[in-house]
């Protein structure tokens, strides 16, 4: 078990993650390592990143939803099949080889990272028509899947979820406010499966969440200070995070 010093990196990477998730997603690709770093073991590890991105996910969730920029009758309906992709991706873990897979979807990533920074109005604009059949036909399918993939990898869920969101027709702040919603109900359900584990180390994951919690409020903020715009250079920089965390990450 390591000592107290490993929180004097532990937090300021933490903050970062929380900023850089609250924004576009993808913070596990900080705080993953950093756990590793520290001499946990992997289930320590996994199980304590849920506990820290609890206050992450849900700070940034609260100030995106107290400020208006989340859709809340859809992300409502959306929560429960999130849930059930998370379990059944979960369940479906031992049948698919992980390293394929993990290859497979970095190469996705990569190229629906170029295809929203190689179009210039992709989410600068905000047309979501509402819950029209369309909207419903492409979010609820989408949002399975993006479950199914969060409970058997992980890395890159809210960079997936703020893809689909935007083609939906929000605006990538707005995205960015649906997606933290439903990456803080995944959260939650994980949470309490690993809870039940007893592999949480709490001392490390309680500051190193209050950590992730400030530095999500930021992000938040900035985000919706900012503008799409911002997000969008944000964004690509994720997506060149998880790539690399899938393809050279342990």
């Amino acid at each position: 078990m390591p000592g107290p010093e490993v929180l004097l990196y532990g937090l300021p990477l933490a903050f970062l993650a929380g900023f850089l998730d609250a924004v576009a997603g993808g913070g596990g690709t900080i705080t993953l390592p950093t756990l590793f770093l520290m001499g946990l073991s992997p289930a320590q590890v996994v199980a304590t990143n849920k506990l820290l991105a609890i206050f992450g996910s849900g700070s940034a969730t609260w100030q995106y939803w107290k400020n208006g920029h989340v859709e809340r009758p859809l992300v409502l309906r959306l929560i429960p099949l999130a849930l059930l992709g998370s379990a059944l991706g979960a369940f479906l873990v031992r049948f698919v080889d992980p390293a394929l897979f993990r290859t497979l979807v970095g190469v996705v990533i990569l190229g629906v990272g170029a295809l929203v920074l190689i179009n210039k109005r992709f989410g600068l604009e905000d047309r979501y028509p509402g819950l029209t059949a369309r909207t419903l036909a492409l979010t609820l399918p989408g949002t399975l899947l993006i479950g199914i993939y969060d409970g058997f990898l992980g890395p890159g869920t809210g960079t997936f979820a703020m893809f689909l969101f935007s083609l939906a027709g929000f605006s990538l702040v707005r995205a960015s406010g649906n997606a933290r919603t439903l990456n803080f109900a995944t959260n939650l359900g994980a949470f309490g499966l690993f809870l039940l584990g007893g592999h949480m180390v709490w001392w490390i994951g309680l500051p190193m969440g209050v950590a992730n919690a400030l530095g999500a409020f930021l992000g938040a903020r900035m985000a919706m200070l900012r503008g799409s715009a911002f997000v969008k250079w944000v964004y690509g920089v994720i997506v060149v995070l998880v790539a690399a965390r899938l393809f050279f990450g342990r």
